[in-house]
């Protein structure tokens, strides 16, 4: 492998843990996937798309070998890849057909059909753990414009344990740095002590939760995002990503 091809995947392989992981609904999976298509990318033949292109491409098809078909979903797994790869990871349309092998027209209309789908399906109660009042209001209506409702808004750690075990959330939506009032991700691990819900982490700063070094979150969006980055990663978190053995 070519050293300059070689530094690209370096650089692609925080994004590559995140929509692997988002396809999984696991870090262990997700991480062992991008582990396991970096070793076959580094076997193939090199092809016209750029590196990080090329390992999206090569863990969507390994995530198609595994995923157990037989468990039924709203969304297919293709419409699933696409959804991430032009919410989560920002490739445009054209990119991910391109990565999945489909016609530009084919990519289209599977996108077209999953958000017709996706909003109706994965409706719950959303946990916002955001200590910056503002943003927690844009986050708030975010989540209400993507059909969710809203389980309550904790601006500290210790309101957001309170909240939790007053609510039940169906999904918690959590800010790392809560700035005086703690830290997200112990506010989340607290929780999880006395009950299980699925998580997604905001923050500006993605790369520091995708090393692969450490326990870290299986769901990660960046701040700011739109509401179908929003609505597909409730989704994939929901319905706990693409089962694999």
């Amino acid at each position: 492998m070519p050293d300059s091809q070689r530094s690209e995947l370096i650089r692609a392989l925080p994004y590559a843990r995140r929509y692997a992981r988002a396809l999984t609904g696991s870090q262990p999976h997700g991480d062992l996937l991008v582990a396991e298509s970096l070793r076959d990318l580094a076997a193939r033949p090199a092809d016209t798309l750029p590196a990080r292109l090329s390992l999206y491409r090569v863990i969507s098809q390994k995530a198609a070998s595994l995923s157990d078909t037989g468990q039924t979903h709203a969304l297919t797994l293709t419409q699933r890849e696409l959804l991430l790869l032009t919410t989560l990871e920002g490739v445009s349309p054209s990119q991910a057909a391109r990565i999945l092998e489909l016609t530009p027209e084919e990519a289209e209309a599977q996108i077209s059909a999953a958000h017709k789908t996706i909003r109706a399906v994965s409706q719950t109660s959303i946990l916002i753990i955001e200590d910056e009042p503002i943003i927690a209001m844009d986050i708030e209506d975010l989540v209400l414009r993507c059909g969710h409702t809203v389980a309550g808004i904790a601006h500290t750690q210790a309101e957001a344990v309170e909240l939790a075990k007053q609510t039940h959330p169906g999904l918690i939506l959590a800010d790392i740095n809560l700035g005086e009032g703690g830290n997200g991700m112990d506010a989340v691990t607290e929780i999880m002590q006395s009950m299980t819900v699925p998580v997604i982490f905001v923050t500006a700063y993605p790369e520091c939760l995708l090393t692969g070094n450490t326990v870290e979150p299986s769901f990660v969006i960046t701040k700011p995002f739109e509401p179908m980055t929003l609505a597909t990663a409730t989704y994939q978190a929901i319905t706990g990503g693409v089962p694999v053995p």
